[in-house]
């Protein structure tokens, strides 16, 4: 079982992707703003975070870029409703990137790829 953060600043979103991924046996913890994630991301250990880029008025890129610089081994999946955002240089630092479905087989199955990847006692 891994631990997961779920930032996005639609709850819905938040309460869909907390339910379908703890079916899938994770623990989940939900963010709705860059400032809650990062005392989350600070209180507690994760194994990795499903990121929306676009959140209300604060951008998931800025927050992915605090998290490469203070916890480099933390993975994070990028999970936008955009799909030109691959191209955004900051978003390459993300360990996969999903575009947001109303089917949540690719985004599962990127959080079982990254998870897979993350070698034990990283973080």
């Amino acid at each position: 079982m891994a631990r997961l953060l779920v930032v996005d600043d639609e709850s819905s979103i938040r309460l869909l992707y907390s339910q379908e991924l703890a079916e899938g046996g994770h623990e989940v913890v939900t963010a709705a703003t860059t400032a809650e994630a990062v005392d989350k991301i600070r209180e507690h250990e994760f194994d990795l975070i499903v990121l929306d880029i676009k959140l209300k008025n604060e951008s998931g890129l800025d927050l992915l870029q605090k998290v490469v610089k203070e916890r480099h081994n933390l993975p994070v999946v990028l999970c936008t409703a955009f799909s030109f955002f691959k191209d955004d240089f900051s978003a390459w630092l993300a360990d996969g990137y999903v575009v947001k479905s109303s089917d949540l087989t690719e985004l599962k199955e990127e959080v079982k790829r990254v998870l897979a990847k993350r070698k034990p006692g990283k973080e």
